[in-house]
Parts: C-alpha cells; sequence; structure tokens
C-alpha cells in the first residue's frame, strides 16, 4: 500500500533541506518514534483479536455455506430386462483381453502398437490434461489468493505545494514497501462448489471419452485386419480361378485350331477368365487402401502391414454375456453422457447463487520506510483490513436469463443422455442379431460352396465325356468362383460382428487396454493422475 508524499515527508522520512541536493535522508525525530513506541505491543495484541473475533464467523460461513440447485440424482431410464436375441453359449468375457482369443499374434502386436501410438488416443490423453488443469484452477477459488510484493521509489515533493512542507524536511525522499496481500471471495451460496462440481464432472467426461476412444481403435484395428485377411483370400481365390481359366484357354485354342471346338465356346472361356483377371487388380487396389488405413490407426504413415493366421485360421472369440442395464456402467459413452448431464445439472445452482450477496475480504500486511534498514523495524509496519458486499438489485434479466440457459442445457443434456442409452440398446441388438444371422448365412454359404464343386467336377466329367458343352463347366465355374468370393466375405462378416457385439457392449477390457497406453513425453499418463476428490 502506498502512503503519500506529504504522509511520508512529515512522519518518517524527516529529509533536511541541507541533504536535499545530494538526496541523503536521516531518521525521524526522536518525538516521531516516540509517537510509534506508546503502547505499541498491548495496542497490536487488541487489534489482532479484535481481528480474528470479525474473522472467525465469515470463516465459518463460508466453508459451511449453503449450496443452491438441484443435487443430481440418475434419472430413470426405460430398461428392458433382456435384450431380443441372445445366445445361450454367452460367456461372462466383457472384462478379458477378446482380441487374444483370435490367437494371431501379429494381431495383438497391431492392437498394442495403435494404443500406444494412436494419434487420437494421445489426443484424447491430452485433453483429459486440460480438464485436470480446468478443474485444479476452478476449485483454486474456493481458497484465498495470497501475494507478494515489494515496492521501491524515490521522488521529490513539491515546494510550493498547497500544505507547504514542514522546516528542516527536504522534498527528496525514499519509499520502500514489502507487503503480503490476500483476498477471499467467500462462497457463501455455493456458486464456486458447484462450478467445481461441473469441472469435477467434465474432468471425469473428458477420462470416459478417452476411454471411448480406445474402445473404438481396438475394434476398428480388429475389424481392419479381419477385413485385410478375407481380402488377401479373396485375392488368392481370384488369382487361383484367373490362372485355372488361363490353362483353359490356351487347351481350348488348341482346340479350336484343330476344329474340336467352336468359337463361340472360345470366346466364352476367354471371356471368362478376363472376368476373373479383371478382379485382381480391383483387389489389390482395395489390399492397400486397407493397409493404408491400417497404418493410420497404428500412428505410422502409410507402409505394409504384417500379416498372421489366415482368415479360416483365426479363433473365434467367445460371445460375451450381458444384461441391458450392464450397459450404463460398462459402456465409457453413457458414463460421459451422465457426466456432462451432472455438469449441466451443477451448473444451474452456479447460476441461482448470482441472485445472493457475494461478499469479498481482503487484507495487507507489510512495512513503509523511506530506509531499506528500517523496514522491519515496529514504526514501519503498516496493515489494512477490508470486507465488501454486492448485491445484485437490477441486471435487466441478466441473471434470470443465465439460470433459464442452465435448465435448458441440463434438460438437453438429460435427452441426449437418455437417447445415447437408446442407441447403446439398438447397437447391443443389432450387433447380436448381425452376428446371428451372419453365422446362419456361412452355414448356408458353406453347403453351397460344397454343392457347386461338385457341380463343377461332375459338369467337367459330362463335358470330357461329350454329354454336354463347355458351356456348362464355364456356368459351373463362374458360380463358384462368386460363391466363394461371398463365401469369404461372410467369414469376415461374421468375426467383424464379434468385434462389434465386444464394441457395444463395452466392459472391463477397455480399461485393461488403458493400461497399455504409452505415458506422454511430459511425464505419466492423464490415467496415472491422483483420483480428484469430490467437492461437496
Amino acid at each position: 500500500m502506498k502512503q503519500s508524499p506529504r504522509w511520508l515527508a512529515w512522519h518518517q522520512t524527516g529529509v533536511s533541506a541541507e541533504s536535499a541536493n545530494s538526496g541523503s535522508t536521516r531518521s525521524p525525530p526522536p518525538e516521531e518514534a516516540g509517537r510509534y513506541a506508546r503502547g505499541g505491543p498491548a495496542r497490536t495484541d487488541r487489534r489482532r483479536a479484535a481481528l480474528v473475533r470479525l474473522l472467525a464467523p465469515i470463516l465459518l460461513l463460508g466453508l459451511s455455506g449453503c449450496l443452491l440447485g438441484p443435487d443430481y440424482v440418475r434419472p430413470k431410464v426405460d430398461v428392458p430386462p433382456s435384450f431380443r436375441f441372445e445366445y445361450r453359449d454367452a460367456s461372462d468375457v466383457a472384462n478379458t483381453l477378446w482380441w487374444e482369443q483370435f490367437q494371431d499374434p501379429v494381431l495383438n502386436e497391431l492392437i498394442e502398437t495403435s494404443l500406444a501410438n494412436n494419434l487420437d488416443v494421445k489426443a484424447a490423453t491430452a485433453r483429459v490434461d486440460e480438464f485436470i488443469g480446468q478443474f485444479v484452477s476452478t476449485r483454486s477459488a474456493l481458497f484465498p489468493q495470497v501475494s507478494a510484493g515489494f515496492d521501491a521509489s524515490r521522488q521529490r515533493a513539491s515546494k510550493s505545494g498547497a500544505v507547504p512542507l514542514p522546516a528542516g524536511v527536504g522534498p527528496v525522499y525514499n519509499q520502500f514497501q514489502p507487503s503480503l496481500s490476500a483476498a477471499w471471495d467467500i462462497d457463501l451460496f455455493g456458486k464456486v462448489r458447484r462450478e467445481t462440481e461441473a469441472a469435477r464432472a467434465n474432468l471425469l467426461g473428458s477420462e470416459q471419452s478417452r476411454r471411448a476412444t480406445i474402445l473404438t481403435l481396438v475394434a476398428s484395428v480388429a475389424s481392419s485386419y479381419i477385413a485385410l485377411r478375407s481380402l488377401d483370400r479373396q485375392l488368392e481365390i481370384a488369382q487361383d480361378t484367373t490362372k485355372s481359366r488361363a490353362e483353359s484357354v490356351q487347351v481350348f485354342e488348341l482346340r479350336f485350331k484343330g476344329g474340336q471346338m467352336s468359337q463361340m465356346e472360345l470366346a466364352q472361356s476367354q471371356s471368362e477368365y478376363e472376368a476373373a483377371a479383371a478382379t485382381i487388380p480391383q483387389l489389390e487396389a482395395q489390399i492397400a487402401q486397407a493397409e493404408d488405413a491400417l497404418s493410420v490407426l497404428l500412428g505410422r504413415n502409410p507402409e505394409p502391414i504384417l500379416r498372421g493366421r489366415v482368415l479360416a485360421g483365426l479363433g473365434t472369440p467367445a460371445v460375451p454375456a450381458g444384461l441391458p442395464s450392464d450397459l450404463l456402467e460398462r459402456r465409457p459413452d453413457l458414463q460421459q453422457a451422465e457426466q456432462n448431464l451432472i455438469a449441466q445439472n451443477a451448473l444451474i445452482g452456479a447460476a441461482r447463487a448470482l441472485y445472493f450477496p457475494s461478499i469479498s475480504l481482503t487484507g495487507l500486511f507489510g512495512s513503509l520506510s523511506s530506509r531499506f534498514s528500517n523496514l522491519f523495524t515496529g514504526p514501519a509496519k503498516v496493515w489494512s483490513f477490508a470486507g465488501s458486499v454486492t448485491v445484485p438489485i437490477f441486471t435487466g434479466g441478466n441473471i434470470t436469463g443465465q439460470v433459464r440457459q442452465a435448465e435448458a442445457r441440463q434438460q438437453e443434456a438429460l435427452f441426449a443422455y437418455e437417447k445415447a442409452i437408446q442407441v447403446a440398446f439398438q447397437q447391443v441388438e443389432d450387433a447380436l442379431i448381425a452376428l446371428q444371422k451372419s453365422r446362419e448365412q456361412l452355414d448356408i454359404q458353406g453347403k453351397q460352396v460344397d454343392a457347386l464343386r461338385t457341380y463343377l467336377r461332375l459338369a467337367r466329367m459330362r463335358y470330357e465325356g461329350g454329354y454336354t458343352s463347355y458351356i456348362d463347366v464355364l456356368d459351373a465355374e463362374r458360380s463358384l468362383f462368386n460363391a466363394e468370393l461371398q463365401y469369404t466375405q461372410t467369414q469376415s462378416t461374421t468375426l467383424t460382428s464379434l468385434v462389434g457385439l465386444y464394441m457395444a457392449m463395452g466392459g472391463g477390457w477397455v480399461v485393461q487396454a488403458e493400461r497399455m497406453i504409452a505415458p506422454p513425453p511430459g511425464g505419466q499418463p492423464a490415467a496415472a493422475h491422483e483420483p480428484v476428490a469430490e467437492t461437496q
């Protein structure tokens, strides 16, 4: 706290007229020092006791103030007792690393790499750290803010001012002032506590958002790898079929030259060969694009992807069991939506608190002297204490508008939470029916492939025996080629349906996968931070 030059000149500095030009200072007169010394300790103790008596009830009020607004209660939602399509052989494997059931070490390594390097996961981790900082910053308003300072100056007072300088007091003086100041806005009606509650919910929501990112990433890597192995198998079928048809074309060209085959049959054979050959570059392009997409999931630039087991050699994970009510605790996206609802619910109380008075306390303790050596002596001490109360009287509807806005946002978050639950039920039902029907389809297509292989073998025998034309053989080859491609695609669909089911069901496996994330360069991952204590 800076004092006026006149106060310093009269009560502390005592700069002589003779020393004004040289800038030197002298000690205060003995009578001035005696005035400061009279009754000093006793008077100071009485002031301190009065200050404590004043502060004690204010501190108690600040710590035990009321909380405005509604306390959060989880809304009741319509949860079906069971899913429409359930498996009798379902197992409780939602808390295991389900991708290991594919029994492919390469897939396991790819998922570990993606968890360590994926940029979406790193961005989600950074967002968690951001919300940690936001929470700490918001909560800090609950406590007094203390700061220290030091001011030093050299000034000259006017000799011709309205109040003349006393005789023997020079116009030039120094001023030194170290100080310790504190300010505190008392949270009497819970505005800051509600804002802290909202910040905590936002922090927990960001952690669930990161887990949702991990869940999506693991499912995407597994699905992309399965799709890649399916394309590899389809390319293998196309290459084998093209090679077989190329050999047939060579034989038929010789037979056509020898007059043993019509030109129509030769042209048909060449057409079937070209049709099979045309699928090869198409599949090769799809494979390269799948590798590029998988590389990005791994946090790499596009590059070839290592292969492990063939599609038919992949293990089949068990079907996860669970009830619809389990999704509320298993799925991170639902928990994120609920935390957003908690945050918006708390902000209603923060908005309502604006209707009520705000109380602020400020205090300063320090010293003020013209000599640095006298700063910490009794006469140099200065202190101040102040309080203020601000009551809104007329705001033109500003506070009412903020309350209505907070209440509307809470309703919006509530509806979003309820819809997220409905979408979660839909996704599980869709994954269950997709798995069930794809398995049925795979069984039927397997029988179709077996039947077409028998048909092709018999057609060739009849053609070699002269009982039919080669058109029947070409029809059988075409049908078998298409059926084998479709069977491979359905194999992929069945496995990816299982992946989608694990993704829709959620579970503890997400937490286990979260532990596999590499820590950021600056330190530990956000999950390693100490738990944030809830502020009531």
